[in-house]
């Protein structure tokens, strides 16, 4: 776990609160945040975007189609089996 800091901070009375700057600047760059209610308590956490990359090639499909010819490749693909 990183660097733990505790700060006191009021909330007015829309609800809002300000992040700590330093926070905001390394963990919520592009203004974006994942905010988790686990009863009394919020956790806040940076969005990240799941890597897709990782299911590259993870599926495999047997086709008869050729690869070069999408609209068969996609015909086969959803043709009912």
């Amino acid at each position: 776990m990183g660097h733990e800091m505790v700060i006191v901070k009021n909330v007015d009375k829309q609800g809002r609160l300000v992040l700590p700057k330093e926070w905001r600047k390394k963990y919520a760059g592009k203004g974006v945040v994942v905010l988790r209610v686990e009863g009394e308590r919020i956790i806040i956490e940076p969005f990240k975007l799941p890597d897709l990359t990782e299911f590259f090639d993870s599926v495999e499909v047997d086709l008869k189609s050729d690869l070069s010819n999408w609209k068969s490749v996609k015909g086969e693909l959803l043709e009912v089996r």
